[in-house]
C-alpha cells in the first residue's frame, strides 16, 4: 500500500472509531436524559415521580412515601416483615424498603394444601374419560377433589398476597433485592410507587381444570405479580418481572394441556387510573400485562374514561403476548424495546374501545416473524402507531397488520395526543439506551 493511501486507510478508520464514540456519548447523554429524577443525590427512597413523566404525573403527581417520619420508614428482609409493615396503621406516607429477596412460599406448595387434598385423586375424578367435558366443577361439594383443590387455593390466596396502602413506597436496596411468589395486590390506594424488585412470578400451587373452557378443556391459575386495581397515581420503575426459576416450558401436562402455573406479570384493572410502568424489565412470560379485564359492561361503566396508563423505556423480551392487551384506556406506548423469543403470538392487543398509541419503539424480531404479527386485533379499536422500528428498518405497523389480515383490518388515529413524555428518543437509539438501562438493579 502507497504512503498516501495508509495514510487515507488510518484517517477512515480514526474518523469511524471517532463515529462510534460519538454515538456511545450520545445515547449515554440519552440515557441519562430519558432517566428524569435518577440525578438527584438524596435518597433514591425518597424521590417522587418527575413532572410530566407519564400519566402517573397527571393532577396531583406521585410521590408515593416520600414524605416518610423516621419511623414510618421499615427495612424488611422476610414475608412476615414486609406484610407487617405494610400493615401498619394509618394512611400517613410510609417507606418500605426490601432488603435480599423474600419468598413468600419459603415452605412450598404442600404448606398450603387443605386436609385430604390429593392431586392423584383430583386428576383421577376429573379426567376427561372419568368426567368428560361438558360441565364444568362449580356444583363439586366441599369434601370433593374440587372442593379440597378450593381450600387449598383459599390458604394459598391469604397466605402470598400483600396489600399495599395508600402513600406507601416500595424499594429494593441494591442490585439482589426482589419478592418470590408474591402478588402485590394495589387496590383502591392512590399515590404508590415501586421500584428495583424482582418479581418472580407466583406460582400457583392449585390450578383448576375446567373442562368447558375450550374444546378440550383448559387449566386456568390464578395471581399477578403485581395488580392495580382501581387505584390511581402508581408509579412502578425499574423493577424486572420473571418466570425465574418456574418457567412454563418446565410445567408438565395433564389431561393433554399444559399445566398452567402462572397468570399475568401486571394487570391494571377495574377503574385503575393514572399510572406510569418506566424503565422495567418483563420477561419469560405468556400473558403478561392486561389493562382492563372483561369486555362485559358491568365492568366497561367503570373502565371507560380510566385505565390512563403510560409504558416507556421498558424492555420486553422473550414473551408470548399482551405487551400489553388494552380495553378502553388511553395507553401511550413509546420508546420500549421488544425482543420476540420463539414462542411469539403477538405484543399489543387491541381491545374494546382502546384508544392505544405507539410511537418510537424498536422491535428485534426472529428471522421469518412477520412485523405483522407485532398487533393484534380484538376489536375494531382505532391506534396510532407511529415511528416505529422493527429489525432497524422503519416500519408501519398498521399497514403490515393489514396487508396480512384483511378480513381483521385495524383503523388508524387513536383519537388523542400523549403531552405527558419524558424526553422522546428516535426508536433507532432505543435498543442500546434501554438494554443498559432497564430492570432491576440498575436505579441510580
Amino acid at each position: 500500500m502507497s504512503t498516501q493511501g495508509w495514510h487515507g486507510h488510518a484517517m477512515n478508520r480514526a474518523a469511524a472509531l471517532a463515529g462510534c464514540t460519538a454515538l456511545v456519548l450520545t445515547l449515554t447523554a440519552a440515557t441519562a436524559q430519558a432517566r428524569p429524577g435518577h440525578h438527584h443525590p438524596r435518597d433514591t427512597a425518597r424521590q417522587t415521580l418527575p413532572a410530566n413523566d407519564g400519566w402517573a404525573s397527571h393532577g396531583t403527581g406521585t410521590t408515593g412515601g416520600a414524605a416518610a417520619d423516621a419511623e414510618r420508614v421499615y427495612t424488611v428482609s422476610t414475608w412476615a416483615e414486609f406484610k407487617a409493615a405494610l400493615a401498619a396503621g394509618g394512611s400517613a406516607p410510609r417507606i418500605v424498603k426490601v432488603k435480599g429477596t423474600i419468598d413468600a412460599v419459603s415452605e412450598g406448595c404442600d404448606a398450603f394444601a387443605a386436609p385430604g387434598y390429593d392431586f392423584g385423586a383430583y386428576l383421577e375424578k376429573y379426567s376427561p374419560q372419568s368426567w368428560g367435558l361438558e360441565t364444568d366443577l362449580s356444583d363439586e361439594p366441599d369434601d370433593s377433589p374440587e372442593g379440597l383443590r378450593r381450600a387449598s387455593a383459599a390458604r394459598q390466596n391469604q397466605a402470598i398476597k400483600a396489600n399495599v396502602p395508600a402513600n406507601t413506597t416500595i424499594i429494593g436496596v441494591g442490585r439482589d433485592a426482589g419478592l418470590k411468589g408474591a402478588s402485590l395486590q394495589i387496590k383502591g390506594v392512590d399515590n404508590v410507587i415501586v421500584r428495583n424488585l424482582t418479581f418472580e412470578s407466583p406460582v400457583d400451587c392449585f390450578p383448576q381444570w375446567d373442562p368447558t373452557d375450550g374444546d378440550k378443556g383448559n387449566w386456568n391459575s390464578e395471581y399477578d405479580s403485581a395488580v392495580v386495581y382501581g387505584s390511581t397515581h402508581v408509579w412502578l420503575d425499574h423493577n424486572t418481572f420473571t418466570d425465574g426459576e418456574h418457567p412454563d416450558s418446565a410445567a408438565p401436562t395433564h389431561f393433554g394441556m399444559l399445566y398452567q402455573q402462572h397468570d399475568g406479570q401486571l394487570d391494571i384493572v377495574r377503574g385503575a387510573d393514572y399510572v406510569t410502568a418506566s424503565w422495567n424489565v418483563f420477561t419469560e412470560h405468556d400473558k403478561t400485562i392486561l389493562i382492563g379485564n372483561s369486555d362485559s359492561e358491568s365492568t366497561a361503566a367503570g373502565d371507560r374514561g380510566h385505565l390512563r396508563t403510560t409504558f416507556h423505556h421498558n424492555l420486553f423480551k422473550d414473551l408470548v403476548e399482551r405487551a400489553p392487551r388494552v380495553r378502553f384506556g388511553q395507553v401511550d406506548v413509546y420508546n420500549n424495546h421488544f425482543v420476540a423469543g420463539d414462542d411469539y403470538a403477538y405484543s399489543f392487543g387491541v381491545g374494546k374501545e382502546s384508544q392505544l398509541v405507539a410511537e418510537h419503539n424498536a422491535f428485534t424480531l426472529p428471522d421469518g416473524v412477520s412485523p405483522a404479527k407485532v398487533l393484534k386485533r380484538w376489536n375494531d379499536s382505532p391506534l396510532t402507531a407511529a415511528h416505529n422500528r422493527v429489525n432497524g428498518r422503519s416500519a408501519d405497523l398498521i399497514a403490515a397488520h393489514n396487508a396480512e389480515n384483511p378480513d381483521a383490518v385495524l383503523r388508524s388515529g387513536a383519537g388523542w395526543t400523549p403531552t405527558l413524555r419524558t424526553k422522546v428518543l428516535p426508536a433507532w437509539a432505543v435498543p442500546f439506551v434501554v438494554d443498559h438501562g432497564a430492570g432491576a438493579g440498575r436505579l441510580r
